[in-house]
């Protein structure tokens, strides 16, 4: 298949496009020639072929071709809010948690987190992720990208967040099976989305875990085994995607 390359800018057919100089980058590193073929998509939906048209030391232009409006997006949609994670696992997490179709990504400032982001060092991480969710749906085929809300505080969010859709609390402590309840609860979840809370390393406080429940979550379980906090989100989203049609 063609390269695929995210692009912030409008896309049409029959056009002639200067590629951002990140993406000729790229292109050099693959060793693309004149004429060779490439995918195009902007995040609005669908992607666009298109032929590499002329490549400079540090730019690219490239012909856009025709629109597929094919989508790769799950039937559902999941905003996960994870607890910030040490060291790469944030990266890894969000990465994989992209490629298993995640709608929204809301990274939260938990008690027990080991990372404490704030003010130019939290817009770092943020825009780092940013371009890792730009990567994954390149890699992964979707043309849509998730949504990467800023870092916020437990509490913070928990008070703004928004009502509606079904709130899922992944807890040692809880007993319900997730696939069970996935199963008795498909259409509703389809229609109305799901947010998946999942706390950092050592889990969320007992403080926070009842504030999330007074706020309407459902605590949930994988079974007996406690997964790392880079593991329990991904563990989630792949089983709702088995029950809810996701793969």
């Amino acid at each position: 298949m063609p390269p695929r390359f995210f692009v912030d800018a409008a896309l049409a057919a029959d056009t002639v496009l200067d590629l951002p100089e990140a993406v000729a980058r790229h292109i050099h590193v693959l060793r693309l020639s004149p004429d060779d073929p490439l995918t195009l998509f902007n995040g609005q939906g669908g992607s666009f072929s298109a032929t590499l048209a002329d490549l400079g030391k540090r730019s690219a232009t490239a012909r856009v071709g025709t629109h597929d409006p094919a989508e790769a997006e799950p039937p559902f949609r999941v905003t996960l809010a994870q607890g910030l994670a040490g060291g790469d696992k944030m990266d890894w997490l969000i990465e994989k948690a992209v490629e298993l179709g995640v709608a929204a990504i809301q990274p939260l400032q938990a008690q027990r987190s080991v990372v404490r982001l704030s003010g130019e060092r939290a817009a770092r991480r943020e825009a780092h992720w940013q371009a890792l969710i730009q990567a994954a749906c390149e890699q992964c085929g979707r043309n849509r990208l998730p949504a990467l809300a800023p870092v916020s505080t437990f509490e913070g969010w928990l008070a703004a967040a928004p009502a509606g859709g079904h709130r899922l609390l992944l807890s040692p402590r809880a007993v319900a099976p997730l696939p069970e309840l996935a199963r008795t609860h498909a259409d509703a979840w389809r229609a109305g989305g799901v947010t998946l809370l999942i706390g950092p390393e050592g889990g969320l406080s007992p403080e926070e875990e009842a504030a999330a429940r007074h706020a309407g979550f459902i605590g949930v379980s994988l079974g007996p085994r406690i997964l790392r906090t880079e593991t329990a989100g991904l563990a989630c989203l792949a089983t709702l995607n088995a029950i809810l049609g996701g793969f």
